[in-house]
């Protein structure tokens, strides 16, 4: 049996099958009728609340990771991107959590905002279903030290990145009056 490296011939195939599962595994669990009930009695802005203060906080490392690698502070900059990675993977649990214990909140079609909350929500499932693979491409190509085609995904994956992290945070804000 082979053991897993980040410089296995598996590492590109498993990167490429995960850019397909997870983003399938969130539309059906987030999908599926009927909700669970194991947060019964946890408020139901709660947990948009805290994937908010997560995207805050991945906004923060993102920046911070792009200010570090153009200081050439290679190990810092790794830390930074490794941990908003990993802040998003949690995201990405809590925001599966939130979806599966409550419905959905309507954003009132009467609002003068509607238009534009539909936008920013629509361009925001895209553009994450987009950053699993180009974010673990980037990390990747970084770990292993190819700095060339790390540095030609990773131009495409932190813009990305922020304006999913960003607009996730303005969605909470233009949603959140409506929690009940």
């Amino acid at each position: 049996m082979m053991a897993f490296s980040l410089k296995s011939r598996y590492s590109v195939p498993l990167i490429i099958l995960l850019s397909v599962a997870i983003p399938l595994v969130v539309a059906v669990l987030i999908f599926v009728p009927g909700k669970a009930t194991l947060f019964a009695g946890l408020e139901k802005g709660f947990l948009p609340l805290v994937n908010a203060c997560i995207n805050s906080m991945v906004t923060v490392l993102l920046i911070t990771g792009f200010v570090l690698i153009r200081q050439r502070k290679i190990a810092q900059h790794k830390t930074a991107m490794l941990s908003a990675f990993v802040l998003s993977s949690l995201f990405l649990v809590s925001y599966v959590t939130q979806h599966t214990q409550f419905s959905s909140t309507p954003y009132p079609k009467e609002n003068p905002f509607y238009g534009l909350y539909l936008f920013i929500l629509f361009s925001h499932i895209l553009l994450a279903v987009s950053i699993v693979p180009l974010a673990l491409f980037s990390i990747y190509r970084g770990l292993n030290r190819q700095d060339k085609r790390h540095r030609a995904v990773a131009r495409w994956t932190l813009p990305i990145w922020l304006y999913v992290s960003i607009t996730g945070m303005v969605v909470y804000l233009m949603i959140s009056p409506y929690y009940t």
